[in-house]
């Protein structure tokens, strides 16, 4: 069954008969299934991935920034309530405990450059027990969620023929 949770996602939008297809499984348990995982909240949500700078005439309006968080821990608690009161905020888009110099590294995103600064300086490090914070702007995307964003070399190879 972690086979069905591993194609949706890496693909969302495969239908329940080509789940069953590719995993040999009937189509009346792959939904089933897939009904019960949305229900338990296993699956969270469906989505696409956007390459906004290909969309006509669109600009991306929104400034992405990874933000990382040094926290006091308390005890009993340790991090989880700093962490879970950040990721309340409509600014951000994740927020993980991580390793190295910081604690929690958060992915913020807002209107400009402006909207950000002001997301760090008056909302993230007002937290209690939030003790410093480093900001990283995206300048330019590459790769997001397992998607590349730059067209694939082109095939040189020579065609092989009967």
């Amino acid at each position: 069954m972690r086979e069905i949770l591993e194609l949706l996602e890496r693909d969302a939008s495969l239908s329940h008969d080509t789940l069953a297809t590719m995993t040999g499984l009937p189509v009346a348990e792959v939904s089933a299934q897939i009904a019960a995982w949305e229900k338990a909240g296993v699956i969270r949500r469906y989505k696409a991935v956007v390459d906004w700078e290909k969309v006509d005439g669109s600009e991306s309006t929104e400034v992405t920034a990874f933000i990382d968080v040094a926290v006091a821990p308390a005890r009993g608690v340790g991090f989880d309530d700093v962490a879970e009161r950040i990721s309340r905020f409509d600014e951000v888009r994740s927020c993980y405990l991580v390793s190295g110099g910081h604690d929690l590294r958060c992915t913020v995103v807002g209107s400009n450059i402006r909207a950000v600064s002001d997301f760090v300086s008056r909302k993230l490090s007002t937290i209690d027990r939030v003790t410093a914070t480093a900001t990283h702007f995206v300048l330019h995307t590459h790769k997001r969620d397992g998607d590349t964003f730059f067209e694939p070399e082109p095939d040189h190879r020579l065609r092989v023929t009967p």
